[in-house]
This record gives structure tokens, C-alpha cells and sequence, in this order.
């Protein structure tokens, strides 16, 4: 079957919910408490040990199954205007969303900054905090880390949603 990456991701939720629900379901009816005076099959919930395992036992082997062809996609699938496979790129996103971050506190940051609490807080001595960097440098870096996080973020869900791969 051929679907694409955000497809498949959709689907390996939807199998890993199903998952979840059968497991918690198994917690709720594999062991139940009865009192001694009660028949103890009127309060006996539905369960049915083999065919629950089955079941589990299919359904992880589906997730494997999904989860191999989603990871050789991305070992394989290059990112076009990047030179670079798409797990590449599930690494290159992150740094570049750190490294925005960074650049967001540097490029707001005042040349010089009163410090509130400083060590001399208790004295006349006042104390500053002076950047030692060119903070218009650091706006500049932010826009373009900006534009390139977008643009990468735009190239991967391009792929994602466009290009079909066998499961």
C-alpha cells in the first residue's frame, strides 16, 4: 500500500491508540473482585486471554511494520532545496529552533542593562550588565535563522504530504 509520510504518521497514531485501548481494556477485565457470597460468574468480566494476545500481538507487529517503512522513507528521502534526507532534517529543525531562541533573547537585549539584585544590591554601587556582542548582528543572524527555520518547516511538510512511499 503506498500512502504518504503525514498519512502514515496519522495512521501510526491511530494504531498506537488502538493499542493503548486494548491494553488498558486488559487491565480492566483480566483480573476482577468478587465478593464471597456473590456468583461470581454474573460479575465476571468479558475477557478473553488468546484473542486479546492475538490482537496485541497484530497490532504491534503493524505499528514495526509502519514505523520501518516511515524510517527508511526518511533515511532515504531527500528534502528538496536542502541537501539533506528528512532525517537529517528532523535533527536540522531543532537546531535551528534552539538556535532562534538564542537569537531572540540576544537581539532584544539592551547594550547596557541596570542589574536589579546585583551582588553591590545592599550599597550605593550600582552595576550593569553590558552585551558583548553587536546586538544588530544578532537581529540580523534571527531574521535569517527565521526565515531558514520556515523554510525548512515549508520543505518537510512538502514532502510529507506529497510523496508517497510502500508500507
Amino acid at each position: 500500500m503506498k500512502m504518504t509520510s503525514a498519512a502514515a504518521a496519522k495512521e501510526l497514531k491511530r494504531l498506537n491508540e488502538q493499542h493503548d485501548a486494548l491494553i488498558a481494556m486488559e487491565k480492566k477485565s483480566s483480573e476482577f473482585i468478587a465478593a464471597i457470597q456473590e456468583d461470581i460468574e454474573t460479575v465476571r468480566p468479558a475477557y478473553d486471554y488468546a484473542s486479546v494476545q492475538k490482537e496485541l500481538t497484530d497490532l504491534e507487529q503493524k505499528i514495526r511494520t509502519l514505523k520501518h517503512a516511515i524510517n527508511t522513507f526518511n533515511l532515504n528521502q531527500t528534502v528538496p532545496g536542502f541537501d539533506m534526507t528528512i532525517d537529517q532534517m528532523l535533527v536540522y529543525i531543532p537546531q535551528l529552533s534552539a538556535l532562534k531562541r538564542k537569537l531572540e533573547h540576544m537581539k532584544d537585549r539592551l547594550p547596557r542593562e541596570r542589574v536589579r539584585g546585583g551582588a553591590f544590591s545592599n550599597s550605593s554601587i550600582i552595576e550593569y550588565t553590558y552585551v558583548n556582542y553587536d546586538v544588530r548582528a544578532a537581529a540580523r543572524d534571527y531574521d535569517r535563522v527565521a526565515g531558514e527555520l520556515s523554510r525548512a518547516q515549508n520543505a518537510l511538510d512538502l514532502v510529507n504530504s506529497t510523496v508517497e512511499f510502500e508500507v
